[in-house]
Formats: structure tokens, C-alpha cells, sequence
């Protein structure tokens, strides 16, 4: 049963990116109203899965692969309706809309069952330090994908763009400043738990340099701005910031096993 919930939320999101795309590329309001209402079933049964999983296993629903990266999912999603709400940027759809359909995808790929808690996570700091890593991971990828929706608008130099370049380029400042602050806590609160945990605050694991390496290409990014740096270029960098997330997330644990190949 909780399989089928899972699947459904995934099958769902395909739907509503599908139905979102046809909805910018024809110009067809309709098409985005039903893509959003599709979205938040999907969200609900998400978010259901989540609490179901974390009911059974007596634990967060963080503790592995599969499980952050549905978590990872959940938290662009939840973005989406935040963002949609506060600033009713109707753009941010195409974008997350596909992102957390795909990495709900990469998901599906692991294995699901559910395993008892390791003594290594067994700790006060595991909510706070993955949760953390799921909220910055999501600020992240939507903040590249509203880049990319901008240079793709700078690009047909429409007379009546201007706003909307500026309220692109404001929301990936923003959401790039919240996914700093939230990786910050995660490497701090990771020290403090590798102190408890293995004796030492810095084991230079591969998945600590990773999330140090992503920490400072977003903190030049930041400083980049706030030198006034032209919009396009700070695009570009949020852009090309993207696959050193998705490395962090994917290809440290698949390419370089260390003491958090068992997230």
C-alpha cells in the first residue's frame, strides 16, 4: 500500500509537469490550473508517504538514500507552494514542477525498504543536520532553475520583461541565501555531531569536502551580488552551481564511499 502511494505522488508529478509545460508553451491558463491542482495531490500523497514511513519505521524517514532524496523532493515542492503564495510567481511551476518529478525518479532507483535506525544516526542532531541538507539541496536546484527560466526570457527581449527579469533574479538571490543559511547549519550541526559521534568536529569524509565545496561556490555567488555584479553573470553561476549540488547529493555517495555512504 505505501508502495502504491508513492508511485501515485510520482506518476502524478509527471502529470502536472506535462500539463504545466503545455500550459506555457500554448499559452493555455487552463492547462496551469489543472497542473497545479494535479501538483497538490501529489503533494498531499507525498506528504502522506513521508508521515506513514516515519509511523512505521518509528524514525524520521531520513536515514538513507532513498529516503533523503524523497525528503529532497518533498522540500522543492513545498517551496513551490510557498513561493507561489507569497509572490504569486506563476513562472516557478515549469520549474519545479520537473525537478521534483526527477529527483523523485532518482528515488524510485534506491532501495526502499524500510531498515532499522544505524547507532551512528541515533542522535538528537539527525532531524536537524539531513533536514537542514534537504532544505538548502531544494533552495538550491529551484534557485538554478529560476535562472535559467531568466536567461531564457533576457534572451527574446521582450519590452515588457523587465519586471518579471528582476523578480527571477530576486527570488534566486533569496533562495540562494536560504539554502547558504540552512547548509551552514548542516555542516555545523554535522561538526557537533562528528564530535559525539567519531571524536572529531572535521574527518575530511568526502561528503564533508563536498558540502564545504558546494558552501563556498555559493558563498562567492553571494558576495558576487552583493558587488553588484551584472544579472546575467550571477545567473550563469547559479546555474552552473547546480551540478555541484547534484554531485554532493549523487555522485559523492555513488563515486566516493566514506563514513556517509550509508546517505
Amino acid at each position: 500500500m505505501l508502495n502504491i502511494v508513492f508511485f501515485s505522488a510520482l506518476v502524478l508529478y509527471f502529470l502536472c509537469s506535462v500539463c504545466q509545460f503545455i500550459a506555457s508553451a500554448l499559452k493555455k491558463e487552463k492547462f496551469g490550473t489543472i497542473a497545479f491542482a494535479v501538483f497538490l495531490i501529489a503533494f498531499l500523497l507525498h506528504t502522506g508517504y513521508l508521515i506513514a514511513r516515519g509511523i512505521i519505521a518509528k524514525r524520521l524517514p531520513m536515514s538513507n538514500q532513498f529516503e533523503f532524496a524523497t525528503t529532497f523532493a518533498w522540500g522543492i515542492s513545498l517551496l513551490l507552494i510557498i513561493l507561489r503564495k507569497k509572490y504569486d510567481a506563476q513562472w516557478i511551476t515549469v520549474v519545479a514542477m520537473p525537478a521534483a518529478a526527477l529527483i523523485l525518479s532518482y528515488a524510485a532507483l534506491q532501495p526502499m525498504e524500510i531498515k532499522e535506525l544505524m547507532p551512528a544516526l541515533r542522535s538528537v542532531w539527525f532531524g536537524f543536520h539531513i533536514g537542514s541538507a534537504a532544505i538548502a539541496y531544494s533552495a538550491f536546484i529551484i534557485a538554478g532553475g529560476a535562472s535559467l527560466r531568466y536567461l531564457l526570457l533576457a534572451r527574446k527581449n521582450a519590452p515588457d520583461s523587465a519586471a518579471k527579469l528582476n523578480q527571477m533574479d530576486y527570488m534566486s538571490y533569496r533562495l540562494i541565501a536560504l539554502g547558504f543559511l540552512f547548509l551552514t547549519i548542516t555542516i555545523l550541526v554535522g561538526a557537533i555531531w562528528a564530535e559525539q559521534a567519531w571524536s572529531s568536529f572535521w574527518t575530511w569524509d568526502p561528503k564533508e569536502v563536498w558540502a564545504l565545496i558546494t558552501w563556498i561556490v555559493y558563498a562567492v555567488y553571494l558576495h558576487l551580488h552583493l558587488r553588484k555584479k551584472n544579472q546575467k553573470t550571477l545567473a550563469w553561476f547559479a546555474i552552473i552551481a547546480v551540478p555541484v549540488v547534484l554531485f554532493t547529493f549523487v555522485g559523492v555517495n555513488s563515486l566516493m564511499p566514506g563514513m556517509h555512504s550509508y546517505g
